[in-house]
């Protein structure tokens, strides 16, 4: 079976849960920005939770298929069309040979996850079929998908329609969204003052907001404690030497408008970061739209630790609910 791809969207890649292991040698994870919504596409329609499947941003694909298939699109809200009728989001629905699958415009979020029954068959690259555009690595040749292309898909069982994760298991940014922080190693180059600023301050979700990293503006200019540049670091007080990066690093270049390194990002470099975004928020992020106005909240290791306890329990229950 082959999906037939009509109009491939905005940016649609092909997305699994990443290659980890490489990180050292500079090639990053990868994979779905929204991971939970990722694995509840593929446990709606029988998959393996880490199946690959596409990722579509802000205008999803037009896509014709060739056989019958069981399909859920979880995420953000976008009205789903099946042969122009209305199918439900985070519900799994059967396409008969021939049907085609579009969409409207977005209403919520920023992302779709399209799972389809066998998950997507392209060829894996360093263990994982996700889409690393940079490095020509997994996706459709090594690239999002384009209008003509046929993806593959692998041969699995139907399964019931209607299928669906109850409302209140499904996780998305509020209002402001809130993401919370753990400072970190270079913490200290910040005044005390810049510090309770950047929690106190409302920030606004820059246009430069992709799979490599979120820009944030809106907030107060970043003031350093003083001290003699190290050599090497130059002559901005928010340069480092040299410094590893982990996922969901804050980075502020200039000291002015924070990035959120995500889920392609680069490994390290010479700016310094003030702290990360916790695990159990990172699929948040790949949820907000430009001008999404966001609060960084200040947590300790502790409610780090509950907050990925509390992920992995709501993933628990979506796995009781369809499994």
């Amino acid at each position: 079976m082959t999906l037939k791809i009509v109009k491939p969207g905005l940016a649609t890649s092909i997305q699994d849960l990443g290659r980890p292991g490489y990180f050292h040698l500079g090639i990053p994870e990868g994979g779905a920005m929204d991971r939970l919504a990722l694995r509840a596409a593929n446990l709606l329609v029988g998959n393996p939770e880490d199946a690959a499947c596409l990722e579509a941003v802000f205008m999803g694909p037009e896509i014709t298929f060739t056989a019958e298939a069981s399909v859920a699109i979880t995420g953000g809200e976008m009205p789903i069309l099946l042969d122009g009728e209305a199918r439900e989001s985070w519900t799994s629905f059967t396409v008969k040979p021939g049907q085609t699958l579009s969409f409207g415009f977005l209403k919520s979020g920023a992302r779709i996850y399209i799972a389809v029954s066998g998950g997507i068959a392209t060829e894996p690259a360093l263990g994982s079929r996700s889409t690393y555009p940079i490095g020509a690595l997994g996706g459709f040749h090594g690239r999002n998908i384009a209008a003509g292309d046929e993806i593959p898909v692998g041969e699995a069982a139907l399964v019931e329609e209607g299928r669906t994760v109850p409302a209140e298991l499904r996780r998305g940014p509020g209002t402001p969204a809130e993401l919370r922080v753990l400072t970190g190693l270079y913490w200290y180059r910040l005044t005390e003052k810049s510090g309770e600023a950047f929690f106190n301050d409302t920030w606004t979700v820059a246009p430069e907001a992709d799979r490599m990293g979120y820009r944030f503006r809106g907030g107060q200019p970043m003031e350093f404690v003083e001290r003699e540049q190290p050599f090497g670091a130059g002559a901005d007080p928010s340069n480092i030497v040299d410094g590893c990066y982990s996922y969901g690093s804050i980075q502020v270049p200039g000291g002015s408008e924070p990035i959120v390194l995500h889920r392609d990002a680069v490994s390290g470099g010479g700016y310094f970061t003030l702290g990360a975004v916790i695990s159990a928020d990172m699929d948040l992020i790949g949820q907000l739209q430009p001008n999404t106005k966001v609060k960084f909240v200040k947590v300790e290791m502790d409610e780090a630790l509950q907050a990925r306890a509390d992920r992995k329990a709501l993933i628990e229950k979506i796995r009781k609910e369809l499994v």
